[in-house]
């Protein structure tokens, strides 16, 4: 699971932002244009391209150019590991980190 920390910061760095935030949302309606996205927001072309960039870093969106536009979609795979992600370090679990060891009260 450690590796999972790590893993995962990327997202919750990239998703610390309320217009990546909302461009997520929009997404999960399907695939759209860099220009359909742009349309939502009081934004420059240069500032979607660079939100768009920490997105698709991240693994959470793909990217495809066909022609001179730009089509985003959400990486299904990547969100359903995220998801499972956030679920698994928000419930408890026999393999919890905080039942490692003793502390320093005793108590296990």
């Amino acid at each position: 699971m450690g590796n999972k920390y790590a893993e995962n910061v990327g997202l919750f760095k990239a998703l610390a932002d309320t217009n990546r935030l909302m461009i997520v949302d929009m997404l999960s309606c399907g695939e759209l244009c860099a220009c359909k996205i742009l349309e939502q927001f009081h934004i420059t072309q240069p500032t979607l391209s660079h939100h768009m960039k920490i997105l698709c870093d991240c693994g959470l969106v793909s990217g495809r150019k066909d022609g001179k536009w730009m089509y985003y979609s959400l990486n299904s795979e990547k969100v359903q590991d995220f998801k499972n992600f956030l679920c698994a370090i928000t419930i408890d679990k026999e393999d919890c980190i905080c039942k490692e060891g003793v502390c320093n009260c005793g108590k296990q």
